[in-house]
């Protein structure tokens, strides 16, 4: 269910000058997806999303709905959109934590603190009257999907399935009385400075002979047994994370069926031991260099740059890379980097981003520095008492 009705939620709100309507028909729907290209036009940083992706997102049919609830709604000026922010409900994530936190995601708003302090007070208000007693986010729509606001790190565009935003939205948030709940480093990896450390060289051997450790890649021919794996690692690897969600087999289907297309196998790895998989990497080659390119649209005649611009994507993005809490401590998360870096060299890629790490998290961050990774972007996870 998409949106989720209260027959005393106040559906307009008004201030001045300033109008929030709720998102209910297809216009504002409309709206509501196009406003950032009226924020972000003179950005160079920004990588437009593709719409399709965004209104799979957002329609009743996407994974989030068999859990989740969510309401839209536009900030308006004068008939003009200035402001756009959506109140969501996740059940899976109460059910895991065990509490009542509220989230708001899909934040976008012009530099005027007035028009985002309406935002937030109408997506406290729908959270409110949901039982909700936290606000969190930005999670657009949970933390498997676009999670977090950048607040440093604006001298380059961001990688595949991170999120980009104006300087300013720190402050809006901040100065509504948002403080900051958790903190999510990107690290940059030079691919020649790991290949070229005997340390690294040495450590990986040595890892490798002391648990026996085998390294896989992902065998397409059993895709569908390859993702079970994929995905009984995933929730059991980060289950005690900051913001965790377990990932439902329909929302694993939809990240398969829209990053298949551009997966390359020798970027996916297994860990396993005595045969056992305990551990799993996966990074994809930054196609948000040519995305950026395409001003949101894949077709008619843009899906033709996926063939003849990859060669010049020089980036790649470490999503994921867990290990079974058994198996930790081991230096076996420096094997599956040094294998990730290893492969992703040899399809021309010079650097990498692992992301996003844990502020807190110090084992994974250890092994940032061991790869002598450095941290080029952050981002920021908030909270409000409603």
């Amino acid at each position: 269910m998409l949106f989720k009705k209260n027959r005393n939620f106040t559906r307009h709100k008004s201030n001045t000058m300033i109008q929030i309507q709720s998102v209910e028909n297809s216009k504002q729907k409309k709206q509501f997806i196009h406003f950032p290209w009226r924020i972000y036009k003179n950005d160079p940083m920004w990588v437009p999303p593709l719409l399709m992706d965004v209104k799979e997102k957002l329609s009743p049919k996407h994974s989030f709905f068999e859990f989740g609830t969510m309401q839209l709604f536009l900030a308006m000026r004068g008939g003009e959109v200035v402001g756009r922010i959506a109140a969501i409900q996740n059940d899976l994530y109460n059910k895991e934590h065990e509490d009542k936190t509220g989230f708001f995601g899909f934040f976008e708003c012009i530099d005027d603190q007035n028009v985002a302090n309406l935002l937030f007070d109408t997506a406290k208000q729908w959270l409110q009257e949901c039982g909700r007693d936290i606000m969190h986010g930005p999670a657009s729509p949970s933390s498997n999907h676009d999670y977090g606001l950048l607040v440093d790190g604006y001298d380059t565009s961001p990688r595949l399935g991170m999120t980009y935003n104006p300087t300013y939205y720190q402050a809006l948030m901040e100065n509504y009385g948002f403080k900051k709940s958790q903190g999510l480093f990107a690290y940059k990896i030079d691919a020649n400075r790991v290949m070229e450390d005997p340390k690294m060289v040495r450590g990986n051997r040595i890892v490798r002979e002391r648990t026996g450790v085998k390294i896989r890649t992902l065998n397409m021919k059993n895709l569908k047994s390859e993702i079970e794996i994929l995905r009984d690692i995933y929730n059991k690897a980060w289950e005690k994370n900051y913001g965790f969600v377990p990932m439902t087999n329909k929302e694993i289907d939809e990240y398969v069926k829209a990053f298949k297309p551009i997966a390359e196998p020798s970027l996916i790895f297994f860990a396993e031991i005595d045969g056992k998989p305990i551990g799993t990497a996966v990074s994809l080659l930054d196609y948000n260099y040519i995305f950026k390119q395409m001003n949101g649209r894949l077709l008619p005649f843009n899906f033709i740059k996926m063939f003849t611009q990859k060669k010049h994507i020089t980036w790649a993005r470490v999503m994921l890379l867990g290990i079974l809490p058994k198996y930790r401590g081991k230096g076996l998360d420096a094997v599956l980097y040094y294998e990730t870096v290893r492969a992703a060299q040899a399809l021309g890629v010079e650097y990498g981003e692992a992301s996003w790490i844990l502020e807190d998290n110090d084992m994974m961050r250890r092994g940032m520095e061991l790869i002598k990774g450095e941290i080029y972007k952050t981002y920021n996870v908030y909270e409000i008492e409603i």
